[in-house]
């Protein structure tokens, strides 16, 4: 690898990764200059390395990033959360992509590093107990998010078949917990009671947020490019995850909760998943991470159940100090 000091762009940069990730990247002495976007403010002061820009994904960037000399990008702007307005989720998940893309090319940017999911994978019946990266993408169907990260890794292999020049490093991570966890988890848990499937207990994977952003400062660094499976050591049952949060859980019929859950959605009295999403607390989708640590050597230093215990502990201190 070259010894020249990188120049890094993060997109969504005030998000819960993304946060995460400028502050360790400040720590790097490789790295001179973090152009950090996204279209909230930052959530707190960065040091003289970071340039923060309140920039939409969709809008154009290739002058920003010429401007500011970036060779890598590391995109992370999505939205989590399922819209009723799929065209106008599809823009910024999809279309942001390929925009970043799009100004990568422009920009003589040669090096990104996409976030992307294990939901591309989906959560059905018929899976088996690890999926590997030569698994079939086969996201949920309905469910946007896993559909929209699937599509934008469709989009990023036709780019690197028009540029053999450009490195990706294509991380299929599972959910991130940890002490400052925002996610579709963290907010199921802050519901006043837990639903679950009767008959149904799928062991969950997650990944600390530390490790998390360890592994993308790695691929950054080490100029990464391949499709990864990311998940912690071993797995937590959601029965689990439920117990250690002191967290009730009510389990219900599938075709019941399934149809609670799309009546409810419809009606707009609950804004959290279609019935949809309710597949990935019923069927496993658990990946296999043989490939990245013999290929990177890379090894984590929490496993899922540590990532939950870090993300309920927190919870605890802040319940105790209310």
């Amino acid at each position: 690898m070259s010894s020249a000091r990188r120049r890094v762009a993060i997109t969504g940069a005030a998000g819960y990764v993304g946060r995460g990730l400028v502050e360790r990247l400040e720590r790097e002495d490789s790295v001179e200059r973090i152009l950090a976007m996204d279209v909230r403010p930052p959530g707190g002061p960065h040091g003289p390395k970071v340039v923060f820009r309140i920039h939409d994904v969709t809008a154009p960037m290739a002058e920003m990033l010429e401007e500011n000399g970036i060779d890598a990008v590391v995109h992370l702007a999505f939205l989590l959360n399922p819209s009723r307005d799929r065209a106008a989720a599809e823009r910024v998940n999809v279309g942001g992509a390929s925009n970043v893309l799009e100004a990568c090319r422009r920009a003589g940017v040669r090096q990104l590093v996409y976030l992307s999911s294990t939901t591309v994978y989906g959560a059905h019946a018929d899976n088996p107990p690890l999926l590997s990266e030569e698994s079939p993408v086969r996201p949920v169907k309905g469910f946007q998010y896993g559909e929209h990260k699937a599509h934008v890794e469709e989009l990023l292999a036709r780019h690197q078949e028009r540029s053999p020049d450009f490195i990706a490093a294509v991380l299929r991570g599972c959910p991130v917990m940890g002490p400052n966890a925002d996610n579709f988890i963290s907010r199921a848990f802050s519901q006043p009671f837990l639903v679950g499937i009767r008959g149904s207990d799928p062991p969950m994977q997650l990944i600390h947020e530390d490790d998390q952003t360890d592994l993308l400062t790695h691929c950054l660094l080490q100029r990464v490019s391949g499709v990864y499976n990311v998940a912690g050591d071993g797995v937590i049952r959601w029965s689990a995850m439920a117990r250690l949060f002191g967290k009730r859980r009510i389990n219900l019929p599938a075709p019941l909760l399934y149809g609670l859950t799309d009546l409810t959605w419809r009606l707009r009295l609950q804004g959290n998943s279609p019935a949809c999403g309710l597949d990935f607390i019923r069927y496993p989708f658990n990946v296999s991470c043989d490939k990245i640590k013999s290929e990177l050597g890379v090894s984590f230093r929490h496993s899922s159940e540590d990532a939950w215990m870090a993300f309920v502990q927190r919870q605890r201190e802040r319940a105790f100090r209310g």
